[in-house]
């Protein structure tokens, strides 16, 4: 292997000689910077930089840490950033890459929500939003179709997805038993009927065939990335005081029924219920925020994931703009520094949302690498990619209800919003077009219907 691994523990910061901690530290800045495209496209951009263009992992190990952080709760893409990033240089590699990941996305949230709420009833902001909220409605249906034409390759799993979304729209079943069912299914599928849960392990070839990688497919284990039970202990041991301690300090400063206190409690179960990625999530997001809360309304929400999609970082940092707004609405620091309480709960929101992530990949990774050539999870992890293709579909009705009918059902229907949404799918089916793009010229849709009904 070039350049050779060393060092363990969580003080190791420079586990790959022949790469420099500093350049990979401009490297996770930059994909922190460019990681628009929601998780298929994060996930392409660092394959392809670092399995093709920069050779620092292989094909083979790239995709089998993708299986693992396909199977956790939260953002994939941003575990699977912390997992190269830990797995090159250690702890400090992966806290770094992970933080990177989201950080730009955060301060960007941060300075967004700001003008949303001091200028959101100018006609600009509003027709922006107006154009882009059926275009978000528009990928939330498409991700649906992207991850089923992948996913659902055989009759049983199409039954899966028939039957998570009968769960959530008939019934209204919690996602997070959905997912467990789901998995349940998978588990004993497996076993029984192999064939039909065999789907998506990760094999592939790269197309720098020939090229070594730093950590190829074959090379040895690093000291930091073998199984070591008091390294384990440790980690757990300072992840539990990090979340404990600090739902502690929350609540000693404010008390259990204050809104920080709220958010830390409420994003760290949503951590916990992640699978799938944002789309799926947003309807638990959704009902704690708008219906239990009440830290934003139903339509504030839908603004929200259209600026977290024009935004770099992974769509689940929609919940610092939730709890931009709740920190902003319930002002724990008075009705003076209502910007302040904005940052704070969009910083409370983001610490206890991805302080998961970091704790599966700094536990689980180990144990994943000593498995490398056990795919024994992927018949869990198809089963609930299954169900979770049921799960969006049903957020894509609930999106449209809101954005084709604002008013409700008989109170008129928007043929606009309806027409922008139906050329944004046509848009990203048809002819491929990035999400970028389809949010921008949505957008540009929006304003110009506004500023002509103004005129």
């Amino acid at each position: 292997m070039r350049g050779g691994l060393q060092g363990d523990g969580m003080g190791d910061t420079q586990a790959v000689n022949s790469i420099g901690f500093a350049e990979a530290v401009r490297f996770w800045l930059k994909l922190g910077l460019i990681s628009f495209g929601g998780p298929a496209g994060q996930i392409s951009i660092m394959h392809q930089e670092l399995v093709e263009r920069r050779r620092w992992i292989g094909e083979h190990r790239f995709m089998h840490a993708l299986n693992y952080t396909m199977l956790l709760p939260g953002p994939e893409a941003q575990q699977l950033a912390t997992y190269i990033g830990w797995l090159m240089h250690g702890t400090w590699g992966g806290i770094v890459a992970g933080t990177l990941f989201v950080l730009p996305s955060l301060l960007l949230l941060m300075l967004l929500s700001w003008i949303y709420l001091v200028f959101g009833d100018v006609k600009i902001v509003s027709g922006v939003l107006y154009g882009i909220k059926p275009a978000v409605t528009a990928i939330v249906l498409f991700a649906a179709f992207r991850i089923g034409s992948r996913a659902l390759q055989n009759a049983p799993l199409w039954g899966l997805t028939a039957l998570a979304f009968v769960a959530i729209f008939a019934f209204n079943l919690p996602f997070p038993a959905i997912v467990a069912g789901a998995a349940l299914i998978g588990l004993v599928g497996g076993r029984l009927f192999p064939r039909y849960f065999q789907i998506g392990n990760g094999r592939g070839k790269t197309n720098r065939a020939g090229v070594p990688a730093v950590i190829d497919d074959d090379s040895a284990l690093p000291p930091h990335a073998r199984f070591n039970w008091m390294r384990t202990l440790r980690f757990a041991a300072v992840g539990l005081a990090l979340w404990i301690g600090g739902l502690a300090a929350l609540v000693q400063v404010w008390g259990p029924d204050a809104a920080l206190p709220q958010m830390g409690i409420f994003f760290s179960k949503a951590a916990l219920v992640t699978f799938g990625g944002a789309y799926a999530v947003l309807p638990y997001v959704y009902q704690g925020g708008v219906e239990t809360y009440a830290w934003l309304s139903a339509q504030q929400m839908l603004d929200g994931l259209a600026l977290g999609e024009i935004t770099p970082g992974p769509l689940i940092m929609v919940v610092a703009f939730v709890a931009f707004l709740g920190g902003w609405h319930h002002a724990p620091f008075g009705s003076d520094a209502l910007a302040l309480a904005g940052m704070a709960g969009a910083a409370v929101a983001t610490f206890f949302t991805f302080l998961p992530s970091f704790l599966f990949i700094f536990l689980g990774g180990p144990l994943v690498e000593a498995s490398r050539d056990d795919l024994k999870f992927v018949a869990p992890l198809t089963a609930i990619t299954a169900a979770v293709v049921g799960v969006i579909i049903n957020l894509a009705l609930f999106f449209a209800y809101h954005v084709l009918w604002p008013a409700g059902f008989g109170n008129g229907f928007d043929w606009y919003a309806a027409s922008v949404g139906a050329l944004a799918f046509i848009a990203l089916t048809r002819f491929q077009t990035g999400i970028i793009p389809v949010i921008a010229s949505s957008g540009v849709a929006g304003l110009v219907r506004v500023l002509l009904t103004a005129a």
